[in-house]
Protein backbone atom coordinates (compact mmCIF):
# COMPACT_ATOMS: atom_id res chain seq x y z
CA UNK A 1 0.00 0.00 0.00
CA UNK A 2 3.13 2.21 0.67
CA UNK A 3 4.53 2.69 -2.71
CA UNK A 4 1.11 2.24 -4.79
CA UNK A 5 -0.82 4.48 -2.66
CA UNK A 6 0.34 6.58 0.12
CA UNK A 7 3.60 7.75 -2.26
CA UNK A 8 1.61 9.08 -5.38
CA UNK A 9 -0.48 10.74 -3.01
CA UNK A 10 1.76 12.33 -1.46
CA UNK A 11 2.57 14.16 -4.28
CA UNK A 12 -1.07 14.91 -5.42
CA UNK A 13 -2.70 15.73 -1.67
CA UNK A 14 -0.23 19.09 -1.35
CA UNK A 15 -1.05 20.64 -4.44
CA UNK A 16 -4.68 19.92 -4.16
CA UNK A 17 -4.05 21.77 -0.86
CA UNK A 18 -2.16 24.59 -2.51
CA UNK A 19 -5.03 25.22 -4.57
CA UNK A 20 -7.51 25.60 -2.09
CA UNK A 21 -5.33 27.48 0.38
CA UNK A 22 -4.41 30.39 -1.93
CA UNK A 23 -7.11 30.31 -4.42
CA UNK A 24 -9.86 29.44 -2.01
CA UNK A 25 -11.84 27.80 -5.11
CA UNK A 26 -13.38 24.76 -3.81
CA UNK A 27 -15.14 23.53 -6.81
CA UNK A 28 -11.37 22.73 -8.60
CA UNK A 29 -10.06 21.44 -5.71
CA UNK A 30 -13.18 19.37 -5.63
CA UNK A 31 -12.63 18.21 -9.21
CA UNK A 32 -8.99 16.99 -8.40
CA UNK A 33 -9.85 14.96 -5.91
CA UNK A 34 -12.52 13.32 -7.27
CA UNK A 35 -10.85 12.56 -10.90
CA UNK A 36 -7.92 11.18 -8.29
CA UNK A 37 -10.52 9.30 -6.58
CA UNK A 38 -11.80 7.92 -9.55
CA UNK A 39 -8.08 6.77 -10.77
CA UNK A 40 -7.71 5.08 -7.81
CA UNK A 41 -10.69 3.23 -8.48
CA UNK A 42 -10.11 2.00 -11.94
CA UNK A 43 -6.59 1.41 -10.82
CA UNK A 44 -7.94 -1.47 -8.61
CA UNK A 45 -7.38 0.18 -4.82
CA UNK A 46 -8.61 -2.24 -2.47
CA UNK A 47 -12.12 -1.14 -0.55
CA UNK A 48 -9.66 -1.46 2.73
CA UNK A 49 -7.08 0.92 1.42
CA UNK A 50 -10.17 3.70 0.60
CA UNK A 51 -11.83 3.11 4.16
CA UNK A 52 -8.07 3.85 5.67
CA UNK A 53 -7.64 6.91 3.47
CA UNK A 54 -11.19 8.40 4.33
CA UNK A 55 -10.51 7.80 7.47
CA UNK A 56 -6.93 9.79 6.88
CA UNK A 57 -8.97 12.74 5.73
CA UNK A 58 -11.35 12.98 8.22
CA UNK A 59 -9.12 15.13 10.28
CA UNK A 60 -7.90 17.28 7.68
CA UNK A 61 -12.16 18.10 7.45
CA UNK A 62 -12.66 18.29 10.83
CA UNK A 63 -10.31 20.81 11.32
CA UNK A 64 -11.63 23.23 8.14
CA UNK A 65 -14.95 23.04 9.26
CA UNK A 66 -14.08 23.84 13.06
CA UNK A 67 -11.89 26.51 11.28
CA UNK A 68 -15.50 28.01 9.33
CA UNK A 69 -17.06 27.68 12.34
CA UNK A 70 -14.75 29.59 14.47
CA UNK A 71 -14.72 32.95 11.96
CA UNK A 72 -18.84 32.63 12.44
CA UNK A 73 -19.35 31.52 9.11
CA UNK A 74 -19.12 31.75 5.73
CA UNK A 75 -20.01 32.20 2.39
CA UNK A 76 -20.34 28.54 1.59
CA UNK A 77 -22.78 28.13 4.49
CA UNK A 78 -24.25 31.14 3.02
CA UNK A 79 -24.63 29.27 -0.54
CA UNK A 80 -25.70 26.45 1.30
CA UNK A 81 -28.76 28.65 3.04
CA UNK A 82 -29.12 29.58 -0.56
CA UNK A 83 -29.65 26.90 -1.93
CA UNK A 84 -32.22 25.73 0.28
CA UNK A 85 -34.81 28.64 -0.16
CA UNK A 86 -33.37 31.11 -2.59
CA UNK A 87 -36.21 32.98 -2.71
CA UNK A 88 -35.82 33.66 1.10
CA UNK A 89 -33.04 36.48 -0.54
CA UNK A 90 -34.51 37.38 -3.80
CA UNK A 91 -32.22 40.86 -4.58
CA UNK A 92 -29.30 39.37 -3.01
CA UNK A 93 -27.41 35.85 -2.33
CA UNK A 94 -30.99 34.41 -4.42
CA UNK A 95 -30.47 36.58 -7.26
CA UNK A 96 -28.60 34.48 -9.40
CA UNK A 97 -30.17 31.33 -8.92
CA UNK A 98 -33.02 32.71 -9.47
CA UNK A 99 -32.49 34.38 -12.18
CA UNK A 100 -31.17 30.95 -13.70
CA UNK A 101 -34.66 29.37 -13.01
CA UNK A 102 -36.49 32.39 -14.65
CA UNK A 103 -34.98 31.36 -17.97
CA UNK A 104 -34.91 28.22 -17.27
CA UNK A 105 -38.66 28.22 -17.23
CA UNK A 106 -39.28 30.72 -19.58
CA UNK A 107 -37.69 28.41 -22.31
CA UNK A 108 -40.40 26.06 -22.82
CA UNK A 109 -40.42 22.86 -24.67
CA UNK A 110 -38.46 24.70 -27.81
CA UNK A 111 -37.17 28.13 -26.56
CA UNK A 112 -37.25 32.08 -27.50
CA UNK A 113 -34.86 31.22 -30.39
CA UNK A 114 -31.16 31.40 -30.97
CA UNK A 115 -30.04 34.68 -29.35
CA UNK A 116 -33.41 35.85 -27.98
CA UNK A 117 -32.73 35.60 -24.56
CA UNK A 118 -33.83 37.98 -22.54
CA UNK A 119 -32.62 37.30 -18.93
CA UNK A 120 -28.73 37.71 -19.90
CA UNK A 121 -29.32 41.21 -20.44
CA UNK A 122 -28.67 42.60 -16.92
CA UNK A 123 -30.73 39.79 -15.10
CA UNK A 124 -28.65 37.37 -14.85
CA UNK A 125 -24.89 37.70 -13.81
CA UNK A 126 -22.65 35.87 -15.65
CA UNK A 127 -24.27 34.51 -18.68
CA UNK A 128 -21.36 34.01 -20.81
CA UNK A 129 -19.51 31.65 -18.26
CA UNK A 130 -21.30 29.41 -15.17
CA UNK A 131 -25.07 30.36 -16.28
CA UNK A 132 -24.68 29.90 -19.92
CA UNK A 133 -26.94 26.61 -19.52
CA UNK A 134 -29.45 28.73 -18.33
CA UNK A 135 -29.29 30.92 -21.73
CA UNK A 136 -29.08 28.07 -24.01
CA UNK A 137 -32.09 26.82 -21.69
CA UNK A 138 -34.42 29.99 -22.27
CA UNK A 139 -33.49 29.88 -26.30
CA UNK A 140 -33.63 26.92 -27.33
CA UNK A 141 -35.94 25.26 -24.56
CA UNK A 142 -36.03 21.87 -23.16
CA UNK A 143 -35.45 20.03 -26.04
CA UNK A 144 -32.23 21.80 -27.06
CA UNK A 145 -31.25 21.14 -23.20
CA UNK A 146 -31.87 17.43 -23.81
CA UNK A 147 -30.03 17.54 -26.60
CA UNK A 148 -26.86 18.91 -24.98
CA UNK A 149 -26.75 16.72 -22.60
CA UNK A 150 -27.23 13.88 -24.59
CA UNK A 151 -24.05 15.21 -26.87
CA UNK A 152 -22.18 14.93 -22.95
CA UNK A 153 -23.37 11.97 -22.16
CA UNK A 154 -22.38 10.43 -25.90
CA UNK A 155 -18.85 11.78 -24.72
CA UNK A 156 -18.62 10.00 -21.31
CA UNK A 157 -19.31 6.36 -23.11
CA UNK A 158 -17.41 6.97 -25.95
CA UNK A 159 -14.63 8.05 -23.52
CA UNK A 160 -14.83 5.15 -21.56
CA UNK A 161 -15.14 2.73 -24.51
CA UNK A 162 -12.08 4.04 -25.44
CA UNK A 163 -10.95 3.64 -21.60
CA UNK A 164 -11.72 0.03 -21.62
CA UNK A 165 -9.83 -0.68 -24.92
CA UNK A 166 -6.64 1.25 -24.22
CA UNK A 167 -3.34 -0.75 -25.24
CA UNK A 168 -1.73 -0.14 -21.45
CA UNK A 169 -2.68 0.72 -18.38
CA UNK A 170 -1.43 4.24 -18.50
CA UNK A 171 -3.57 5.23 -21.53
CA UNK A 172 -6.66 3.56 -19.78
CA UNK A 173 -5.86 5.65 -16.85
CA UNK A 174 -5.29 8.56 -18.67
CA UNK A 175 -8.46 8.28 -20.73
CA UNK A 176 -10.57 8.09 -17.30
CA UNK A 177 -9.18 10.99 -16.13
CA UNK A 178 -10.07 13.47 -19.05
CA UNK A 179 -13.64 11.95 -19.04
CA UNK A 180 -13.98 12.56 -15.78
CA UNK A 181 -12.58 16.09 -15.91
CA UNK A 182 -15.18 17.46 -18.25
CA UNK A 183 -18.32 15.05 -17.32
CA UNK A 184 -17.78 15.84 -13.72
CA UNK A 185 -17.24 19.89 -15.08
CA UNK A 186 -20.72 19.74 -17.09
CA UNK A 187 -22.44 17.96 -14.19
CA UNK A 188 -21.45 19.75 -11.55
CA UNK A 189 -22.44 22.97 -13.77
CA UNK A 190 -26.13 21.83 -15.30
CA UNK A 191 -26.65 20.65 -11.54
CA UNK A 192 -25.66 23.99 -10.33
CA UNK A 193 -28.10 26.41 -12.89
CA UNK A 194 -31.15 24.05 -11.75
CA UNK A 195 -30.70 24.79 -8.19
CA UNK A 196 -29.80 20.76 -7.74
CA UNK A 197 -26.88 21.86 -5.77
CA UNK A 198 -25.59 24.99 -4.10
CA UNK A 199 -23.69 27.53 -6.90
CA UNK A 200 -20.20 27.44 -7.28
CA UNK A 201 -18.05 28.42 -10.02
CA UNK A 202 -17.67 25.62 -12.49
CA UNK A 203 -18.19 26.12 -16.39
CA UNK A 204 -19.46 24.26 -18.60
CA UNK A 205 -17.00 22.92 -21.13
CA UNK A 206 -17.43 23.80 -24.63
CA UNK A 207 -20.05 26.39 -24.22
CA UNK A 208 -18.72 28.89 -21.38
CA UNK A 209 -16.82 31.32 -22.41
CA UNK A 210 -13.04 31.23 -22.32
CA UNK A 211 -9.76 31.11 -23.92
CA UNK A 212 -7.61 29.02 -21.34
CA UNK A 213 -10.52 26.28 -20.60
CA UNK A 214 -11.46 25.93 -24.07
CA UNK A 215 -7.89 25.22 -24.92
CA UNK A 216 -7.14 22.84 -21.98
CA UNK A 217 -10.30 20.88 -22.97
CA UNK A 218 -9.74 20.91 -26.34
CA UNK A 219 -5.94 19.48 -25.62
CA UNK A 220 -7.53 17.07 -23.57
CA UNK A 221 -9.84 15.65 -26.46
CA UNK A 222 -6.52 15.76 -28.86
CA UNK A 223 -5.21 13.39 -25.92
CA UNK A 224 -8.59 11.20 -25.80
CA UNK A 225 -8.44 10.81 -29.38
CA UNK A 226 -4.55 9.57 -29.69
CA UNK A 227 -5.28 7.00 -27.26
CA UNK A 228 -8.76 6.03 -29.15
CA UNK A 229 -6.45 5.80 -32.43
CA UNK A 230 -3.89 3.72 -30.80
CA UNK A 231 -6.05 1.69 -28.73
CA UNK A 232 -8.09 -1.89 -29.42
CA UNK A 233 -11.47 -0.28 -30.17
CA UNK A 234 -12.61 -0.65 -33.74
Amino acid sequence: MGHGVIVPLLFLVPIGIAIFIFQNHFSATFIIFSITLIQMLIAGIRIRQLVLLGLLALPVGGIYVNNVLSKGGSFRFDRLNTWRDPFSDPTGDGWQIIQSLYAIGSGGLFGSGLGQSKQKYLYLPEPQNDFIFSVLAEELGFVGCIGVIILFIVFIWRGILIAINARDTFGSLLAIGIVSLIGLQAIINIAVVTNTMPVTGMELPFFSYGGTAIIVNLAAVGILLNISRSSKLK
